[in-house]
């Protein structure tokens, strides 16, 4: 049997549905449910909350980090984290559906994903630093750190933005940190970027998914 023909036994659609563990405002569940949306795998998972400090919580054994996104599939495997998952649910899709198959330009792809998913990383920070440290706690050297993550990621993006019209792992990761960025607000970045915020509304519109799996 070939690689690729064992690939895709593989990769067979499983025939039980998949658990997604996360929750609805994670802008990494979130960007997971909006590729599943994309590649027509939604009504093939089970979203099921999570509770990342709830040490009962069975996140903790499904990720040892207790972190979600987690996917359980259809042998009992989880995959973690966001990337992982994405990519996997391409691969369960045919492939090069939202991830280029090979060569430059998937990496180049990959890479622009990660710095969209750094910027929302970098805004879960802010927002972590005021909800898990008291008032007097609070360092502004590091907030300010986090913020520049997120800057100087939006001028990134903002020089070499994707197309609106395309839904692809770059748009998808860009959105959900958007939308993160719009509805917790550590950072005011909507007049400071504004062809960003501009790309924002013409790829929601362009995409249905995005809209459907905001929280």
């Amino acid at each position: 049997m070939s690689l690729e023909a064992s690939a895709s036994r593989d990769l067979a659609m499983p025939a039980s549905p998949m658990v997604l563990c996360t929750t609805l405002t994670s802008p990494f569940g979130r960007k997971v449910r909006m590729a599943a949306a994309v590649l027509g795998l939604a009504s093939m998972i089970e979203v099921v909350p999570a509770d990342t400090l709830d040490e009962h919580d069975d996140l903790r054994q499904q990720n040892p980090l207790g972190k979600m996104p987690c996917l359980r599939i259809a042998d009992g495997t989880y995959l973690y984290d966001s990337r992982v998952i994405v990519e996997y649910l391409d691969a369960l899709a045919g492939g090069g559906r939202i991830i280029p198959r090979a060569g430059l330009t998937r990496f180049k792809a990959l890479t622009r994903a990660a710095l969209a998913d750094g910027i929302a990383d970098a805004a879960l920070l802010m927002v972590y630093e005021a909800r898990f440290r008291k008032p007097h706690q609070t360092s502004e050297v590091w907030l300010a750190h986090q913020r520049g993550k997120v800057e100087r990621g939006l001028q990134a993006m903002a020089a070499d933005l994707p197309d609106p019209q395309v839904t692809d792992v770059v748009s998808i990761s860009l959105a959900c940190a958007l939308g993160y960025l719009d509805w917790r607000q550590p950072v005011r970045w909507r007049q400071p970027f504004p062809a960003v915020a501009e790309w924002l509304e013409r790829f929601s519109a362009a995409e249905p998914a995005c809209n459907q799996t905001a929280a």
